[in-house]
């Protein structure tokens, strides 16, 4: 399905006819306009009916009090259909526990937990430390490179094989993965063009995956995702497309959300020059920084829930079976919530009031892994590069689920 008749991304968002906006239009995001749409709808219509898009007729929730009200109603709004806006075909469609509602979701949640447990992050950091600086110390001087394919896939996908103790020399299979399942088909350069092709590959994902769970089911319980799951009394009995589910929500939440708040991160030091000063005159304020970039960056765009009944939200009748996405991306631009919300600020109060991560039963379960990587990252690059020069505008992914860069050239004088 096309998008409302009269609606173009690079229209003005506030002239066009409110019933015309489709928030889910993928343009918006990768032209880097999207702020103004949301900024629209939070005024004029926060809970938005879009009768005709790509992936049918979808409620739009933007303002931050509102998406609050579904993150906590599970019992009324449902993960179980799946958390993008896509409907799969049923024989493609994936289990995995953060598109389960509780109880099943609980249990299965609580088995990789211990992965991001304090202590198991303690261990983490030294291997980190270790990695970012290696690929630190090995970026060109004075020469334009790309800081993603260089830096932010690198980081996240040395994490993601240790998290899996996947073979490292592979390492870029995960990252191939990740984009495979979160690939929109109307990218004129997507990897895939149907949900058949998209499964036909996550099948190779699986099958390797299955490997490492073989090894593993018949040797004492390890620290590693795949032992986890594969000694999990929830979760070894997992049929074959849960088994798949959840390495495909493994690999994506390792990966999409650090990679690209790696990428945002210097993209918005960058274009707010007075806080990289800042930054540089009080390295100190890493900690506080990185929550604030994974706020900037929103690095999903929303996450999606189906009404389970009848439900009022901000004066508008949800009805059972409509499904609605909670644009996080917008909740936190949300003046009413977040002071200064349009203002990229390092040392703001309250950094950690975000949406990014989600909230309630379905918070992301490696948040604190995400702010380690790139507090770490950041230390180790204020130590040796005071600023890395932004050529040009970032690419940006053709998604309007993963609020992604693809492509980022930096140069680093000295």
């Amino acid at each position: 399905m096309n998008a409302p008749v009269g609606f173009e991304a690079l229209a003005d968002p506030w002239t066009i006819p409110i019933d015309q906006i489709d928030v889910a239009d993928a343009r918006i995001f990768q032209d880097d306009v999207w702020p103004g749409w949301f900024a629209r709808l939070r005024r004029d219509d926060p809970v938005h009916f879009t009768t005709d898009s790509q992936f049918g007729a979808y409620w739009s929730v933007t303002r931050y009090k509102d998406i609050m009200q579904v993150e906590t109603n599970p019992q009324v709004f449902s993960s179980a259909s799946g958390i993008t806006l896509l409907d799969q075909e049923t024989q493609y469609r994936l289990a995995m526990f953060i598109a389960m509602d509780p109880p099943k979701h609980d249990v299965q949640r609580l088995v990789v937990a211990p992965i991001v447990a304090p202590g198991n992050l303690a261990n983490m950091a030294g291997t980190i430390r270790q990695r970012a600086a290696t690929i630190l110390d090995n970026l060109p001087r004075n020469e334009t490179f790309d800081w993603v394919e260089h830096v932010s896939v690198e980081l996240t996908t040395q994490m993601l094989a240790t998290l899996f103790d996947y073979p490292l020399e592979r390492r870029r299979d995960l990252t191939y993965w990740s984009n495979i399942a979160t690939t929109n088909f109307k990218d004129p350069n997507a990897l895939v063009k149907t949900e058949e092709e998209r499964f036909t590959e996550l099948r190779k994902m699986a099958a390797a995956m299955m490997d490492l769970w073989n090894q593993r089911v018949n040797a004492p319980p390890a620290s590693d995702l795949i032992s986890m799951l594969a000694h999990g009394e929830a979760t070894r009995n997992m049929d074959p497309m849960e088994f798949m589910g959840n390495c495909v929500l493994l690999i994506v939440g390792g990966n999409d959300t650090t990679r690209n708040s790696i990428s945002g991160g210097l993209w918005a030091l960058n274009k707010h020059p007075d806080e990289y000063r800042k930054l540089r005159e009080n390295p100190g304020l890493i900690p506080n920084m990185v929550p604030e970039i994974i706020r900037w960056q929103t690095p999903l765009a929303y996450m999606r829930r189906t009404a389970l009944r009848d439900y009022e939200l901000a004066g508008k009748t949800i009805h059972a079976g409509d499904k609605l996405a909670m644009w996080y991306i917008s909740g936190n631009r949300d003046a009413e919530a977040i002071e200064d919300a349009d203002r990229f600020i390092i040392d703001r109060s309250r950094p950690r009031q975000h949406l990014s991560f989600g909230f309630g039963i379905h918070r992301c379960v490696g948040n604190r892994l995400a702010e380690l990587q790139l507090t770490i990252l950041w230390e180790e690059i204020m130590k040796r590069f005071p600023f890395i020069e932004l050529m040009q505008e970032p690419k940006r992914v053709y998604s309007s689920f993963v609020h992604g860069i693809s492509s980022m050239m930096v140069r680093i004088p000295g």
